[in-house]
């Protein structure tokens, strides 16, 4: 039979609590109950003034605005006001009442710009979760995963300007021009001197220390990332390490335009000290360098990386092709013929060189080299040591084994984190302000799988509707003798 619902109940006036309309099994009781947001008062106690005055708006409840952005993936501060003022769960979550006013949306932007901008309050509060969830025991270090994804910046592709930069130095140039120098006085060459003017030697002027970039007129600060085939635009780059539970133990953000081995060095910095504890470094073939493995075995730890195809056109002999006498240091080629050391350049490269005379009559030559000269040039690093070593860790089973977790770890973090958090774009402008919200929004991550680790083991309280206890202890006030003397369910 067609039945028609009646409407007018819409209008019906009903006494009940807002607790009592969130579900038991809501992801915001589980999150409320998880942690104690108190801690964030503490944090932000000297951000606020000591005089009386017109009272602010909650900490507490500005910090908790942005993670309901973040948890849910909700585009804007504006679409997320929008949202709260008609969903019961999210009014409960802030402690608003169904009939009290939600803070307008630019409250939180003129919070930030007055009080958080220049602070590390939410660095803060990624520390108190991740804190949190290593007293719960959840978090497994022995091996931590470490990858960069990109962020589409709110600027426009087209609208810029060229200008020329420096490129950033890596944190290991210092050591490596030592090394460099040590290695070119050992085999009877001037040393280099540490600038970036003309060397002595008769180099030009170093091409490769400075480039030509692409600068934003809407977001200076973002850079423009092109990788593959993906589309070229401006971004962000967030480099992040997480551990075997896929819980995020650090966050790096820096322009799209600087590769991602030249943030690892500060990310792993930050990761190792907070774990020691860590064994394996297990990254993709970005970061396959030898200043990368370097640093990670130096450390203690172990470098696990793939196989990284070799860069030589087809048709050609591979580096893999020419062998490397250790004892003689010389390279011997496929026809069997010696490429003796050269030289040790800027880069880190020591220089073996054939014989034109020999090379000019071999039969191998054209896939060996098409050089005017007839010689042919193979470089090895003077930390080529180290690529070795994470060469043979690379074939280990056990190497095997925990290259393969990245697909269920750091890629499904960043899978979740677009798909679910709303991280393929940002509406921020600003790498402090970007990076101040893609830390809050890993740090809800890690909240998220708390609240739902702890669920599910049993360490929340059982969510019991509040009317539901008022109504009990009217019951009781009422009764006596166990004769009910009024009924409240009638």
């Amino acid at each position: 039979m067609l039945k028609k619902k009646n409407r007018a109940i819409t209008n019906q006036v009903e006494f009940v609590s807002i607790s009592d309309l969130v579900p038991k099994d809501h992801l915001l009781r589980a999150v409320e109950e998880s942690i104690d947001f108190d801690f964030i008062y503490d944090e932000v106690k000297d951000l606020y003034s000591e005089n009386i005055g017109r009272p602010s708006i909650d900490p507490v409840v500005l910090i908790k605005l942005l993670m309901l952005q973040a948890l849910y993936g909700i585009r804007s501060m504006r679409q997320t006001i929008k949202e709260v003022e008609v969903n019961v769960a999210y009014r409960w979550f802030l402690g608003y009442g169904l009939q009290e006013q939600i803070p307008h949306f630019s409250t939180f932007g003129k919070n930030y710009e007055r009080r958080f901008k220049e602070s590390d309050l939410f660095e803060k509060i990624f520390v108190h979760i991740l804190m949190e969830a290593i007293k719960y025991g959840f978090i497994k270090s022995d091996a931590v995963f470490i990858d960069a994804t990109h962020v589409k910046a709110s600027a426009n592709k087209n609208k810029y300007v060229k200008k020329m930069a420096q490129h950033r130095a890596h944190k290991y140039k210092r050591e490596l021009l030592i090394e460099i120098n040590a290695d070119r006085e050992a085999n009877g060459k001037k040393p280099f001197e540490d600038s970036n003017d003309n060397n002595k030697d008769g180099d030009s002027p170093k091409k490769d220390s400075v480039k030509e970039i692409k600068e934003s007129t809407t977001d200076p600060e973002s850079g423009m990332f092109h990788k593959g085939e993906k589309e070229r635009c401006f971004a962000y780059t967030a480099s992040v390490a997480c551990d075997r539970n896929n819980f995020i133990l650090g966050v790096k953000v820096a322009p799209g335009n600087i590769h991602d081995s030249q943030v690892f060095s500060d990310l792993f910095q930050e990761v190792s000290e907070k774990f020691p504890e860590i064994e394996a470094v297990v990254v993709d073939a970005g970061y396959k360098t030898p200043g990368v493995c370097r640093e990670i075995i130096e450390a203690g730890k172990l470098p696990v990386m793939p196989y990284k195809r070799p860069m030589t056109k087809d048709g050609y002999f591979k580096k893999r092709d020419y062998v490397y006498d250790e004892y003689y240091d010389c390279y011997l080629c496929p026809n069997n013929q010696v490429l003796r050391y050269s030289t040790t350049n800027r880069a880190g490269y020591r220089e073996y060189k054939s014989d034109p005379k020999i090379c000019s009559k071999c039969p191998m030559r054209m896939q060996c080299t098409l050089s005017k000269s007839c010689t042919k040039v193979v470089t090895r690093h003077v930390w080529e040591h180290y690529m070795e070593i994470a060469e043979d860790i690379r074939h280990t089973p056990w190497g095997k084994e925990l290259y393969k977790m990245r697909g269920e770890t750091i890629e499904r973090v960043f899978a979740d984190a677009k798909e679910k958090h709303g991280m393929r774009y940002t509406n921020l402008r600003g790498l402090r302000k970007v990076g101040h919200y893609l830390t809050l929004l890993f740090a809800c991550i890690n909240l998220k799988k708390l609240a739902l680790w702890k669920k599910k083991q049993g360490m929340l309280p059982p969510a019991v509707p509040v009317f539901s206890l008022v109504l009990s202890k009217i019951r009781k006030i009422f009764t006596f003798n166990q004769t009910p003397l009024l009924s409240l369910s009638a």
